[in-house]
């Protein structure tokens, strides 16, 4: 396993991060911890998930089979956990969102359901707009002085979310954010446009999520063509027939590569700029194995051209305003 500093900072993780939404909802406790062991097993030392994944009843399993995950193995001091907040974890109207109130009770819910007196990095699952960045900065510095999270990151911000952020948190010379988690892969690009240079610029490490386009890029024409289970490849007519043209000759350049289509997806995003770690999904400890075989892959500079052809960048090819402006 290879490793990085997250963002600007001088935490150290792998260039793998086990993604977790899976565990609860399509993976029951003992299928996580396989996975779980695997991964620690292989070296990856980044763990995310969210109070959200596998609720059932208010309460998040994900965080649940991890924190249990953790009482049978005792590795808490080795992993670097994420989780996120925002999400509504009831009907009450102030269990969910950014406000200071409901930011502090869910880190203490989360804690809870992890078994563990920190968090490392607690990423705001989304932006919400109307609670001020003063009173969100307020609530994550608390948070950070009474020693239950150690950073602070987003996902699915846009570029001037970021900035504005980052802004407000040097205001109050905090840190401010040190990751941003947001869906990129070869099929949805938008964020080379504003989000992956804002955060170059301000020391935010990207954290890719739906590395795969939903199992799109992992092969699923020919998942299709030889009858693989519907569940392989995630809402099929949606994600696969609109880029079938693309996807096929993806696949065609795969195989001339000798490679699988899912290792080459990840080596990709583990060569863009800005990228930390591309968070991975699996069902089943052996698909780790393609994720692991992306770290030591190398793309030359003809397969990334012949990548550009087959899925081109939003715009011109580069950042904003460039991509659109004169």
């Amino acid at each position: 396993m290879e490793y990085t500093h997250l963002g600007r900072t001088g935490l150290t993780v792998s260039r793998v991060c086990l993604g977790t939404m899976n565990f609860g909802w399509q993976l029951d406790e003992a299928e996580s911890h396989l996975v779980l062991d695997r991964a620690y097993d292989e070296g990856i030392n980044f763990v995310d998930t969210a109070n959200m994944y596998g609720r059932e009843d208010g309460d998040g399993l994900s965080e649940q089979f991890i924190g249990r995950w953790f009482g049978r193995i005792g590795r808490r001091d080795r992993i670097v956990l994420a989780t996120k907040v925002y999400a509504p974890m009831s009907d009450w109207p102030n269990d969910g969102g950014l406000s200071a109130r409901h930011i502090v009770a869910a880190c203490d819910a989360s804690l809870r359901r992890l078994g563990t007196d920190w968090i490392d990095l607690y990423q705001m699952h989304h932006v919400q707009r109307e609670t001020p960045w003063e009173e969100i900065w307020q609530a994550m510095e608390t948070l950070v002085i009474q020693g239950k999270i150690r950073y602070v990151g987003s996902s699915n911000f846009a570029g001037w979310h970021l900035a504005r952020a980052q802004a407000a948190a040097d205001r109050r010379h905090f840190l401010g954010l040190v990751s941003e988690q947001c869906k990129y892969n070869l099929l949805t690009r938008h964020v080379e446009l504003e989000v992956v240079p804002a955060a170059i610029d301000l020391g935010i490490g990207i954290l890719p999520y739906s590395p795969l386009h939903f199992g799109a890029l992992s092969g699923a024409i020919r998942k299709i063509r030889d009858g693989v289970p519907g569940r392989t490849v995630l809402h099929a007519a949606d994600r696969v027939e609109p880029h079938r043209a693309a996807l096929t000759g993806y696949e065609k350049l795969c195989a001339e590569l000798g490679e699988e289509p899912t290792t080459v997806a990840l080596a990709w995003l583990l060569s863009r700029p800005g990228v930390t770690a591309p968070i991975v999904g699996p069902r089943s400890a052996d698909q780790l194995d393609l994720a692991l075989r992306a770290v030591e892959s190398t793309l030359d500079a003809s397969t990334l051209g012949r990548l550009d052809e087959l899925f081109p960048p939003v715009g011109s090819g580069g950042p904003g305003p460039e991509a659109w402006a004169w």
